[in-house]
């Protein structure tokens, strides 16, 4: 077939297939012996493109029943409409489509005979069974192996001897898709439950000269079919020097799992190189037997850094409490890596019986095996450890006392608040303060209610030194609320310069805009030393917060009037041109009125407008009261584009042109504006020409930027 054929009547059937879903709408409305009818009237006459008799076998496949296989079978030897055929043959139910292909089986050659066999093992007739055996020894191998494959789809007793005998008699070429037959009838057999046929069978592709995935495929199955009696050949496969064949051990192990695939890991493991060591410790922790857990617990105990931290990072998986005395150990070893690896998987060992263990440790322990409960009662969070956290966070070690209270702000409740509350404000020793105000700090966001513990935090203020007052604050500044926000707000006008600047600057920093009020009212007061920061923190939250457009429009207006810097009103600015709406534009309007603020209003106002586009309000009006004088202007000419691929756009410039440097088209986006993309997935830019109070002038703007005309020199 010549190429242009080939793609004209590929286009024909992409085009007739495209109606599958509209035809589908319609049937289903039709009675569906007479949608058969037609459609079998369709494939059979003469006048009938090809195209469309492709997607008539399409339909065929959803509402063809046996009346349509005379229609489909002379089909099959048509090159253009075999495949088509084949769809609705291998879909329609009764023994009519499959006779049609045992017929069509004795008369076709080629890729047309080869999509019958296909088409055959797909619907796993029996009665084919002669006929693609004896296509086994067909002299072409393409066609051998697809009656392999079938065969071993059937898989039924007859298709099954079959390959069995053709396994060492045919040539070479077609040998791995008969080995390939030969697995699927064994996967049968196994899943029929006759485990001794399929393990001979399995044994029989083994054993011959296959390719090495055959092999593969045939000794996975080999050791399944054996269940318990498959330890040898598991066995076999973990000490095999072939990587492939080694992988296929760890795998199917893992599938036949048993005291079996442990004792053959387990016994694999004492000869394995150190990487395989740890391989086939992970392929250990998928077993479901009671004897993975000692195997794992000796793995990491000695041996290779690898194997180790493979193997204590696999007792969270399978271990439980008598794991906790073996971890500990390794955790006061010197292996950085392997004590992390200890400390993680004692975190993450599950059980409350593991919490009870450690608790009980802790309250006796002493050294650096204290050190290391402490650290697990904290990141396990051992409600239960507290009492003796607690005791440890007046040890005379610096370190211990430290580490106490770093654990105590992970365990701690609601009621040991206050001991971490009198820790930061009357430490015991001048060490501890850092550790103390982490560990408030982390135990107080934690606490269920936050209001409650920010009226304990404001409480303990009172009495405090002014370090631990900036620490409580710090700390109220992280929790957030209603209460939090009222102490640090008095904080910002306390008379202290230091606690003025600690709540002003956390104020600026708060993450909701309840800190609104309390802002304004800071960059409002008169000599106030943080005015500008608050107004900055104020402008923050418009900026960065999610508030109604009306109450966003505000609150510039608001900073607006509060601002007494250029720098300020300039971030006010950049947050209206952010949120463009009406009422933006028209507080834009309103701040162009103030002299110093003309020109940057305007030039928000242009860009709000163009991003309005114009449809809402007649926003030439409103630019003409920011002191735009009204200007003559004509569209020379416009184009939108790359080079090579530009569109006059003209017509849409002129007709969005006003008295104004301003155009606003009728989409802020220019390819909608200017109905399609000239240039799709390459950056475009606008070119006008153009005449302003008969000054000649030229302009060009990058795609989707507002378009503001410059005053030609």
């Amino acid at each position: 077939m010549n190429t242009i054929r080939y793609w004209t009547m590929l286009a024909a059937f992409v085009a007739a297939a495209l109606a599958v879903a509209a035809d589908v709408a319609v049937a289903e409305e039709q009675d569906p012996a007479q949608r058969r009818a037609e459609l079998v009237a369709t494939l059979m006459s003469d006048a009938t493109p090809d195209a469309e008799k492709a997607i008539t076998c399409k339909r065929l496949a959803i509402y063809g029943d046996h009346e349509a296989v005379p229609a489909l079978a002379p089909l099959l030897a048509d090159e253009r409409l075999a495949s088509w055929a084949l769809i609705a043959l291998e879909a329609i139910p009764g023994p009519e489509a499959d006779a049609a292909l045992r017929e069509a089986m004795g008369k076709l050659e080629g890729r047309q005979l080869i999509g019958v066999i296909n088409s055959t093992g797909v619907r796993r007739d029996p009665k084919a069974v002669e006929a693609l055996a004896s296509r086994l020894s067909d002299a072409d191998a393409e066609v051998a192996s697809a009656a392999a494959a079938s065969l071993g789809h059937i898989g039924d007793a007859a298709a099954t001897a079959a390959l069995e005998q053709a396994l060492a008699k045919v040539p070479a070429a077609v040998r791995s898709a008969v080995a390939e037959g030969c697995v699927l009838c064994a996967e049968r057999l196994l899943a029929e439950g006759k485990r001794e046929e399929a393990a001979k069978l399995y044994d029989k592709v083994r054993g011959a000269d296959v390719p090495k995935q055959r092999v593969i495929e045939a000794t996975r199955g080999a050791i399944l079919a054996r269940q318990a009696d498959g330890g040898p050949l598991l066995a076999e496969l973990l000490e095999s020097d072939d990587r492939a064949m080694f992988a296929l051990g760890l795998q199917t192990a893992r599938e036949l799992a048993g005291r079996e695939a442990t004792q053959a890991l387990v016994t694999a493991m004492d000869q394995a190189t150190p990487d395989r060591r740890a391989l086939i410790v992970f392929a250990l922790a998928d077993c479901d037997d009671p004897a993975v857990l000692p195997a794992m617990l000796e793995a990491a105990q000695s041996g290779a850094q690898p194997v180790r931290i493979a193997a204590v990072g696999m007792l969270s998986r399978v271990g439980n409490t008598s794991c906790v005395p073996v971890l500990l150990d390794i955790a006061l070893q010197e292996d950085e890596e392997v004590v992390n690896a200890a400390k993680k998987a004692l975190e993450e060992l599950p059980g409350a019986e593991v919490d009870a263990d450690l608790a009980a440790r802790l309250s006796k322990a002493e050294g650096a095996m204290r050190l290391v409960l402490v650290e697990l009662a904290g990141r396990r969070r051992i409600a239960a450890a507290v009492p003796a956290l607690l005791k440890a966070a007046d040890d005379t070690d610096a370190g211990v006392r430290a580490a106490a209270l770093i654990a105590l702000g992970s365990a701690a409740g609601p009621g040991d608040l206050a001991v971490l509350i009198s820790r930061v404000v009357t430490p015991k020793e001048g060490d501890d303060v850092q550790a103390a105000v982490h560990a408030l700090r982390a135990a107080s966001i934690r606490m269920p209610d936050r209001e409650a513990t920010a009226t304990q935090l404001t409480a303990a203020m009172a009495k405090a030194p002014l370090p631990a007052k900036v620490a409580i604050l710090e700390i109220l500044g992280a929790m957030g609320g209603p209460k939090a926000l009222a102490t640090v707000a008095a904080a910002a006008k306390d008379p202290n310069p230091e606690l003025q600047d600690a709540a002003s600057r956390l104020l600026g920093d708060w993450m909701s805009v309840d800190a609104a009020p309390v802002l304004m009212d800071l960059a409002k007061t008169p000599g106030a030393k943080y005015q500008i920061r608050s107004l900055r923190g104020y402008i923050r939250l418009v900026r960065q917060f999610t508030v109604p457009d009306p109450e966003r429009v505000a609150m510039c207006r608001a900073a607006l009037d509060a601002a007494t810097r250029d720098d300020e009103r300039a971030l006010v600015l950049e947050v209206m041109e952010r949120y463009p709406s009406l009422d933006m534009l028209k507080l834009a309007v309103d701040a162009g009125k103030t002299p110093v603020l003309k020109n940057d209003a305007a030039r928000v106002a242009l860009s709000i407008a163009q991003k309005l586009g114009g449809g809402t309000v007649d926003v030439q009006t409103l630019l003409a009261q920011i002191g735009q004088d009204p200007i003559q202007l004509e569209i020379v000419k416009a184009e939108y584009g790359v080079n090579g691929k530009l569109k006059d756009v003209t017509a849409v410039v002129r007709r969005s042109a006003r008295n104004l440097p301003l155009i606003v088209l009728p989409s802020s986006s220019y390819n909608t504006a200017f109905g399609g993309d000239p240039a799709p997935g390459v950056v475009k830019e606008l070119r006008i020409q153009y005449k302003m109070d008969g000054k000649t002038g030229e302009a060009t703007f990058p795609e989707n930027a507002t378009i503001l005309l410059p005053v030609p020199k």
